[in-house]
């Protein structure tokens, strides 16, 4: 068995089959919904990490092999070993990293998995190379899962207390269509207050009644209630 061959197993032997349904119900993988035909073994999320953590020495091409598994828990294990080689890497390394993320994200494919990665590699390293171009043309793609990427890839620059590429970005989406980018955004926004109340609320005061209220919603939701109150009713 090689080492690929190791990974599978390990997440085969940790699947519970009775999760599947659940799973698939969950994570909309059904006919016409946005991730149909996905695939899951029915490992939870913990014991993912687990066996990724287990495997972080695995070579870049089988990394990329289990990236493109029909298994939808591989592809998050395979994401997972790729953070963790990211983090422990020079700065040549991780530049090599992120553009192989770029490259393969098609397999990227579902707001979890763009979650578990976006922000602690790509979004790193927009952010330590001042690359923000990268994630305003993801904003612009047709892809649902390229612009959730380029939302939450900004959580590395909220981190560091920089708001205005989340800020331009969701300004972008104001008028997207698919709900995962209102929450999305939504998120952003309400990390952005949590650490500058002035700066969401100047969002707010700009685009509240814009805003599909997801976004709202989302970005509103540590506020106190009378002002929460007070954003919704702007837009009724």
């Amino acid at each position: 068995m090689n080492a690929l061959e190791l990974v599978q197993h390990s997440l085969d032997q940790a699947a519970e089959p009775d999760r599947i349904d659940v799973l698939q119900r969950f994570f909309k993988t059904g006919v016409g919904e946005y991730a149909e035909g996905d695939r899951f073994r029915g490992v939870r999320v913990p014991n993912v990490r687990i066996i990724a953590k287990e495997h972080r020495h695995l070579l870049i091409p089988d990394v990329v092999d289990l990236l493109h598994s029909e298994w939808h828990e591989d592809r998050l294990c395979a994401l997972l070993i790729l953070v963790d080689r990211y983090r422990r890497s020079d700065h040549s390394r991780r530049s090599e990293i992120a553009a192989l993320y770029l490259r393969h994200r098609a397999s990227i494919n579902h707001w979890d998995l763009v979650d578990a990665s976006a922000m602690h590699l790509l979004g790193a390293h927009v952010f330590e190379n001042d690359e923000p171009a990268i994630l305003f043309e993801l904003a612009s793609s047709e892809s649902l899962w390229d612009r959730r990427i380029a939302v939450i890839s900004t959580f590395a620059h909220i981190r560091k207390k920089e708001f205005d590429v989340t800020l331009r970005l969701c300004e972008n989406l104001l008028t997207d269509r698919h709900d995962l980018i209102h929450k999305a955004c939504g998120w952003m926004l309400r990390e952005i207050g949590n650490r500058d109340p002035h700066a969401l609320r100047g969002f707010l005061s700009s685009y509240s009644e814009q805003m599909p209220r997801t976004m709202l919603r989302y970005a509103i939701e540590k506020l106190d209630a009378d002002e929460r109150h007070h954003w919704m009713n702007r837009t009724s």
